[in-house]
């Protein structure tokens, strides 16, 4: 089920090339979250309470707000191909916050899994011809950070709240932050929306927020921080699929390989999740050894 949530996520690219206004990612980032968190929060009718009001803030920051205010950084300054392999590092870094926040432990597996991650990515989306720039690449990396931190975060921090609500309260705080910066930036809204834009606001607002953000918190609540960050290597799959599928791009032998890495990557990390969770299990349900037979029992 957490799976969905990258996957749908990888088609993000392909609405906003056919359906959105040109050169408005900040506009398409608060309108995205912002009425996917209202709606949530009036289906719910339930407001943060206490500390809950500061850390859906800070979790709405990091998980929405920030994240895609570095995302359009990163976007508009790398090719998407070196953006999209500098944020494949996004599970190493949980992986190593866990170990520090959680006390999760960090194996060799998980940083082997990691390393592939980011050669598939490479080599699914990344171009020969693919120049850096020094703010784009430090932008796409703290995006990485920002999100590694709130998926960590999201799972220290349970909310005693329905998922609905927590997922609306940071969808909400994350557009509010969002809005000032898309204003500075890219100025007010178009004065005039076709059905088309409209129907790729409606998407990404309803599908690609209301419903994937909170099957991905779902899934921060169910699974172990790393084992989710891993599931984010869906995105460029995904993306690349669908360009393939649906808008005739090439797909290389060596795209296919990078996939056929990044699949398996994430095959290894959550095997090794399961078994690492299930030998506990196994050995609480055979319960205590047995006691060794007395002299009676022989006699």
């Amino acid at each position: 089920m957490t799976a969905i949530a990258p996957a749908v996520w990888g088609s993000t690219y392909i609405v906003t090339t056919e359906l959105l206004p040109p050169h408005r990612p900040l506009l398409a980032a608060v309108l995205r979250a912002l009425p996917a968190g209202l709606l949530l929060i009036a289906l719910t009718r339930r407001l943060p309470q206490g500390s809950w009001w500061w850390r859906s803030l800070v979790l709405g920051a990091l998980n929405i707000g920030a994240f895609l205010a570095l995302l359009f950084i990163a976007a508009y300054r790398l090719p998407g191909g070196v953006a999209a392999t500098v944020g494949a590092v996004q599970p190493l870094i949980t992986a190593g916050l866990s170990a520090a926040l959680l006390g999760d432990r960090l194996t060799l597996r998980t940083v082997l899994s990691g390393i592939a991650g980011v050669a598939g990515v490479s080599l699914l989306v990344l171009r020969a011809n693919a120049q850096l720039d020094a703010v784009g690449v430090v932008a796409a990396l703290a995006g990485a950070v920002v999100m590694a931190t709130g998926v960590v975060l999201s799972k220290r921090w349970t909310s005693p709240a329905p998922l609905l609500a927590t997922t609306g309260w940071q969808l909400t705080a994350g557009g509010l932050l969002l809005v000032p910066v898309a204003l500075l930036v890219e100025g007010g809204p178009p004065s005039h929306l076709t059905a088309a834009n409209l129907l790729g606001y409606g998407y990404l607002s309803l599908i690609g927020a209301a419903l994937t953000y909170a099957l991905w918190f779902r899934g921060i609540r169910a699974l172990a921080p790393t084992s989710v960050s891993f599931l984010s290597l869906l995105s460029p799959v995904v993306a690349t699929a669908i360009g393939w599928l649906a808008l005739g791009q090439d797909l290389s032998p060596l795209q296919a390989l990078g996939a056929l890495i990044v699949l398996g990557s994430l095959v290894a990390a959550q095997t090794q999740r399961r078994r690492a969770t299930a030998a506990p299990a196994t050995m609480q349900a055979a319960g205590p050894p047995a006691a060794p037979p007395t002299v009676r029992e022989n006699a």
